[in-house]
């Protein structure tokens, strides 16, 4: 059987980030958007028309019965992940799911467990690592230049970004947690990538809600539903000590609002025998013959395809290898379990 040169998409969700797929699917010529489904019919036909898609449906599960798509893109609330991407691996599927992977570490095994079954291509959305800066890091990392990593920071903090308060981003019941979930897994799967590691031996973790339950550090992100007499019982701060199961560690920190000097840090810092690192910008840091230097460094982003959905279509073309592993994917969603359970908890949490 010859290998297929064009796959049909079908995204699942017309928010915000459902958009940001559409269009990121466009950008390659082998993809075709055939199908978008969205509960609202306004928001479905808003998309629907703006990027000239021929199918809208508000049932997505009509289309994984359908032969003639090829995979399924998860753009929904973080609780309806996990489901919807396991009904579509076992429909034989390759599937595209933004990030958290799920809401549970017990669901995203079963989906690694399910991709492998039907051997189809499981990626989670992990972004943040596509980056120019990211790729060219991770080959000074790679190369040894940093000597060995012993231990990162990494974060994702803002002053006033909360999305919406009231939508689903706000409420656990949908999103499973808060800015953690939201764009502290950025940060951690960024560094975790960087260091290639993935698996946690412990996690001692601690959350805060001292903004968004005021009120406070409200946002425009994200096209859902305002309910303003929803509660606001998720996360706006978050901090971890990830200790790995080498022995380095890594220190996370995200949050939606505080009182900080930036409006928006979003950056990983690791530390080597050699040398610093840091990003973004890219700089090094390392003794020199005249003195200590900090070098600011030329990106080079040669190593995959910046757009993660082009990427995506590549390696199922066969002229990509999967950038994000899914258990790699797996290995976050444990760590952010911990934290979680280490900040109800008040103590460090042991992963086998």
């Amino acid at each position: 059987m010859p290998k297929k040169t064009t796959f049909n998409v079908a995204v699942i969700g017309a928010g915000a980030i459902g958009h940001d797929h559409i269009r990121s699917f466009q950008q390659h010529p082998a993809a075709r958007v055939l199908a978008l489904a969205e509960v609202s019919p306004e928001r479905g036909r808003e998309a629907a028309d703006a990027y000239n898609i021929p199918e809208l449906v508000t049932d997505y599960r009509p289309l994984l019965t359908r032969k003639d798509i090829d995979v399924i893109s998860i753009a929904l609330p973080n609780y309806l992940h996990a489901p919807v991407a396991l009904a579509a691996l076992k429909a034989g599927k390759h599937v595209m799911v933004d990030k958290p992977m799920a809401t549970n570490a017990r669901d995203a095994a079963k989906l690694v467990t399910a991709a492998k079954q039907k051997k189809v291509l499981l990626m989670v959305g992990q972004n943040a690592r596509f980056t120019p800066e990211v790729q060219t890091a991770k080959q000074l990392v790679t190369k040894g230049v940093l000597g060995e990593v012993y231990h990162a920071k990494t974060a994702w903090t803002r002053r006033a970004g909360i999305p919406r308060i009231g939508s689903w981003f706000t409420q656990t019941q949908f999103a499973g947690g808060g800015c953690t979930y939201d764009i502290g897994v950025h940060a951690l799967d960024r560094c975790l990538f960087l260091m290639g590691e993935f698996e946690a031996a412990s996690v001692s973790g601690q959350t805060f809600s001292k903004f968004g339950s005021r009120g406070l550090g409200d946002a425009t992100w994200g096209k859902s539903e305002i309910d303003p007499n929803k509660p606001f019982d998720v996360d706006d701060l978050s901090m971890a000590l990830i200790k790995l199961k080498s022995g380095r560690t890594v220190l996370l920190e995200a949050s939606w609002a505080a009182h900080q000097p930036e409006a928006d840090y979003n950056g990983t810092q690791l530390f080597g025998t050699d040398a610093g690192l840091l990003l973004p910008p890219l700089k090094l840091f390392r003794p020199g013959p005249n003195g200590y230097i900090t070098e600011q460094v030329d990106v080079k982003a040669d190593l995959v395809n910046k757009n993660r959905m082009v990427h995506f279509i590549d390696c199922l073309l066969g002229k990509a290898k999967p950038y994000v592993k899914p258990e790699e994917s797996l290995g976050v969603q444990k760590i952010l379990d911990a934290i979680y359970v280490s900040a109800c908890t008040g103590r460090e949490v042991r992963l086998k």
